[in-house]
């Protein structure tokens, strides 16, 4: 015999074909199987309705218990309040004294300036995932509203723009938020608004392109800064034609630069190189790049910022690095370099891909400046390829064979 629970009947007994004839008469047959019968008793349905109504038990007394709670300590609301926000606090100070020393961050200085003056930046996270004995390359970036509001940063791919831009607006924050930050040294003016324009994602649901919600952040950024808000841009107008987004990235700086009342510290990062001439014409824009070395068809990324612009994003090597197929790299490379020989003539890009287009669709056998290769071509050209035989096919070439043997 041995007891058994299921949700149809509740607890049973169950007892095997052997035995059954054992089984008290005041037993409840309830159920008959092939090799047993199962019962209940009074007694058994009485445990049941203890046990099943045991945790609905455990319920009510746990709410009466936590009211009984909870109105005893209504006359202490204010005192738990109270040390529940000074141990938020404490606990968040302890957070940041244990940081700042693990990891060698330095007290900044605050100041009711609009100069942001940091020496030997890093950024937090991405120093912290560097591999074992690798040192993170600091970097010192200076911004106020009366000599250098605007940095163009330019640089190859993968060089470390979007780390700058990012570190920058880390240490900005964590030193008004009361941090130490990751940098040997810090002077904050006060920000009050921190805006950002990095990275690239859509909304299909809302019918928006990843150009439109770039466009629709940008917007939002240009109408509501003031004069101590910080900007970090990263390849505004991307999403576009190239002509559109150097005419919008274009736009938006001299914007910010010309703002009648709000001079915002702007770092600017774009493959743009042709933003390099802003600073020509406005005071404020200064141009740096993150540099490189190039040792032989190999790019070393330096990764330091630098006065003065680039004019080259390497964006092929870093394709080969990412395993592309070694056509298509030396297909771009050979493309890249018609392409800077037809514009340093002067051309537009426009004509420039249609020459290199007619060059990759062109067989340059058929030259015309060769004569033995108009003889070909006129023979290819004459052929009937409709009413061809094999052997005719066979005789055709073994003529090409002798022209070219001469």
């Amino acid at each position: 015999m041995k007891v058994a629970f299921n949700n149809v009947f509740g607890y049973y007994l169950e007892v095997t074909n052997s035995h059954k004839d054992k089984v008290p008469a005041e037993w409840i047959r309830k159920q008959t199987l092939v090799n047993a019968e199962r019962y209940i008793t009074p007694e058994l349905k009485e445990y049941e309705e203890q046990i099943l109504g045991a945790e609905e038990k455990i319920h009510v007394l746990e709410t009466k218990l936590y009211s009984e709670l909870v109105y005893a300590l209504m006359e202490y609301i204010k005192p738990v309040q109270l040390n529940a926000q000074l141990i938020a606090q404490l606990d968040v100070l302890l957070c940041f004294s244990a940081v700042s020393e693990k990891n060698y961050y330095t007290k900044p200085v605050i100041n009711t300036g609009n100069a942001i003056n940091i020496k030997g930046g890093r950024h937090p996270v991405i120093e912290r995932n560097l591999p074992i004995g690798e040192d993170y390359i600091t970097n010192d970036v200076y911004l106020d509203s009366d000599t250098q509001q605007i940095i163009i940063i330019t640089g190859p791919n993968m060089s470390g723009k979007s780390a700058l831009l990012r570190q920058t607006g880390l240490i900005v924050l964590m030193s008004q938020i009361g941090c130490f930050v990751p940098a040997t040294q810090a002077s904050i003016g006060i920000v009050d608004k921190l805006f950002t324009r990095v990275g690239a994602s859509d909304n299909l649901s809302s019918g928006e392109s990843t150009f439109m919600v770039e466009m629709n952040e940008t917007a939002s950024i240009l109408n509501n800064i003031s004069d101590k808000s910080l900007i970090l841009l990263d390849e505004i107008g991307r999403g576009t034609s190239t002509y559109d987004g150097i005419s919008i990235a274009w736009s938006i700086a001299e914007y910010l630069h010309n703002h009648p009342s709000a001079k915002a510290k702007t770092l600017f990062a774009t493959h743009y190189h042709e933003l390099n001439e802003l600073t020509n014409s406005f005071s404020r824009i200064k141009n740096f790049n993150v540099s490189i070395k190039e040792v032989g068809n190999k790019v070393i990324f330096l990764r330091k910022l630098v006065p003065g612009g680039s004019e080259h994003s390497f964006g092929i090597h870093v394709a080969k690095m990412a395993g592309m197929p070694a056509k298509v790299v030396q297909r771009a490379s050979e493309i890249l370099k018609r392409l800077e020989q037809e514009r340093t003539g002067g051309e537009d890009i426009k004509s420039s891909m249609k020459k290199v287009q007619q060059q990759a669709y062109q067989l340059q056998m058929f030259s015309i400046d060769d004569p033995v290769l108009v003889k070909i071509r006129d023979i290819l050209n004459n052929l009937d390829v409709n009413t061809l035989t094999p052997v005719e096919a066979l005789m055709k070439l073994d003529d090409i064979q002798r022209i070219l043997k001469g």
